[in-house]
């Protein structure tokens, strides 16, 4: 085998689409980990109501944001099935005009009621960015391994990597529970769980969020609303509410106490959402590294790369990701406009564990 991606979320995915289109033989040890960000995400494409700050990852972001309406249209093309992307534009409400790092369209109360009716009173306005959007991240997770199994991915779904194993430099093989498995490249494409492998520094960021029914007599809510909770209207006709941040490593579960926080900010963010039904709740475990930007590229092993710590920009960054991991597994040189992405920033060895 040419390539092994350890992880099959949607950066694994991703990257194992592009380069199977450039021929390359691959596969991907997925492991079914509970909680992936993959499945657990809104799917918000928001670099500009993220309020990134100026420099290099805001940039990336922009990117691949500008890369989603080819690459979706590649991926439902290719698999006669929906990925729910919606560039519905993003609405950032807000108490006071203070720009910080916006970058959208300030727009005034009374535009907002007309764009946006039922918002809670404290907001004085807010910031508008026409393109920034969405897509149903658990559809693109499906659309994404219908992609990559008609292009001939080998999937190792039952299996769970225990052990990057090394050799003169290299890496010579992987272990799971059950088998070796060798090839001739490896990435590692672990998310949350890459510090199990090795010291890399990408720790669990929880997030609980659930989901509404929307009442078919009700106002449709036509943008995301980021706010202090954020809403994201599914065209199914559900109501996304995300997302706490909880530091409490691989603790699994909803609690009383993140559910009773996030629909407190929903209902002063959207009052009138205050009687819908409740249809769903989950939680799962953001990638996060100290600087919050993903760790991308070259590693210490000439035949492993990193593709891991995309923390709450996964979703967004796919595209961008898979190209750039393709382009230089085919013989690019990484890019230096890239290399804020490197390991090496964090100033530490990195060791296989």
């Amino acid at each position: 085998m040419d390539i092994l991606i350890i992880g099959g979320g949607i950066i694994g995915l991703s990257v194992a689409v592009a380069l199977a289109k450039s021929q390359k033989q691959v596969g991907i040890i997925d492991g079914g980990f509970t909680g992936m960000a993959t499945t657990a995400a809104a799917g918000m494409l928001a670099p500009g109501a993220e309020q990134l700050p100026p420099g290099p990852m805001r940039d990336f972001c922009q990117a691949s944001l500008k890369r989603y309406p080819a690459w979706i249209e590649e991926l439902e093309h290719t698999t006669g099935q929906s990925t729910g992307y919606w560039p519905c534009g993003i609405l950032a409400p807000a108490d006071t005009p203070e720009p910080g790092h916006h970058t959208g369209i300030w727009i005034d109360r009374q535009e907002l009621e007309h764009q946006q009716p039922g918002l809670g009173e404290q907001f004085v306005g807010a910031w508008w960015y026409p393109d920034n959007g969405q897509v149903d991240n658990r559809r693109l997770t499906h659309v994404l391994r219908q992609a990559a199994q008609s292009l001939g991915v080998q999937f190792f779904a039952q299996e769970t990597v225990v052990q990057i194993v090394q050799a003169q430099g290299r890496i010579s093989h992987l272990m799971t529970h059950q088998t070796a498995h060798h090839a001739e490249h490896y990435i590692l494409a672990t998310g949350a769980w890459t510090h199990k492998l090795l010291n890399l520094p990408v720790y669990p960021r929880k997030g609980q969020m659930l989901a509404l029914q929307i009442p078919p007599s009700a106002p449709r809510l036509q943008h995301v609303i980021f706010g202090p909770a954020y809403l994201v209207p599914r065209q199914d006709g559900h109501l996304i509410i995300g997302a706490t941040s909880e530091d409490v490593g691989f603790q699994d579960g909803v609690t009383a106490s993140g559910l009773h926080t996030l629909l407190q900010k929903a209902m002063a963010t959207y009052p009138l959402l205050q009687n819908w039904p409740v249809v769903e709740t989950w939680w799962g475990y953001r990638p996060l590294t100290p600087d919050e930007c993903p760790i991308l590229g070259p590693s210490p092993w000439p035949n492993l790369t990193f593709a891991t710590g995309h923390y709450r920009n996964g979703i967004l960054l796919a595209p961008i990701t898979a190209e750039v991991i393709s382009n230089y597994l085919n013989g690019n040189t990484w890019p230096e406009t890239l290399n804020f992405c490197r390991w090496e920033r964090f100033g530490t060895n990195v060791e296989l564990l």
